[in-house]
């Protein structure tokens, strides 16, 4: 669904941004618990936060998707070829796929492993029981998706740079907040001062 406006709602932006900052905290909170002391306080405290912020970045994109239905999308720039256009829908459908199958493979290797999910202080459900094999195996695609990740993220953050810098278009406008401006619509801004000793 698209809409006629030219950009995305301030809704969208936020959460678009919001799950920017999620999806930030989270690689690097594995980073620094792979690099941290096993058995430390430290790396068990990443990790933690790591599944907490994994369950948010899920919630997050659950909360997007029906939103984007109803706020709707602009549609493709003016003179967009057409290969250039299927491209960015699936990256952005590859992108949603990613975020929500990541932090599902997650929850439910730490269910197989007989961990609790932690969430802000909640202990979530548990959806299937312990199982050695099958925690490692959802373990190891989790991981698999999240190196995958650093790919598809990496991919649609230079596609919008290349697009604000070198096309020179309105693609990355889209996603960021307009400035107001100096004097409200329609009401001229007072005259410049004439330079010292005239009148």
């Amino acid at each position: 669904m698209s809409t006629a406006t030219d950009r995305y709602h301030p809704t969208l932006m936020a959460l678009h941004w919001l799950t920017l900052a999620l999806l930030a905290a989270v690689y690097l909170l594995i980073e620094l618990h792979d690099g941290l002391p096993k058995g430390s306080g430290a790396r068990a405290l990443a990790k933690t936060w790591h599944e907490t912020l994994g369950v948010a970045v899920f919630a997050v994109v659950l909360l997007r998707l029906p939103l984007r239905l109803v706020l709707g999308v602009p549609a493709a720039l003016p003179g967009t070829p057409a290969w250039q256009a299927r491209l960015a829908h699936a990256m952005h459908w590859a992108l949603y796929a990613l975020l929500i199958a990541a932090p599902i493979l997650g929850y439910l290797s730490l269910n197989a492993k007989g961990t609790p999910v932690p969430f802000f202080g909640l202990q979530m459900p548990v959806f299937i029981v312990p199982d050695k094999l099958l925690a490692g195996n959802l373990k190891e695609i989790h991981e698999t998706l999240g190196t995958l990740g650093y790919w598809l993220i990496g991919l649609h953050a230079t596609a919008a740079l290349v697009h604000h810098w070198i096309l020179h278009d309105a693609t990355l406008e889209r996603m960021a907040w307009q400035r107001r401006p100096a004097h409200p619509p329609g009401i001229n801004p007072p005259p410049a001062a004439p330079p010292h000793g005239r009148a």
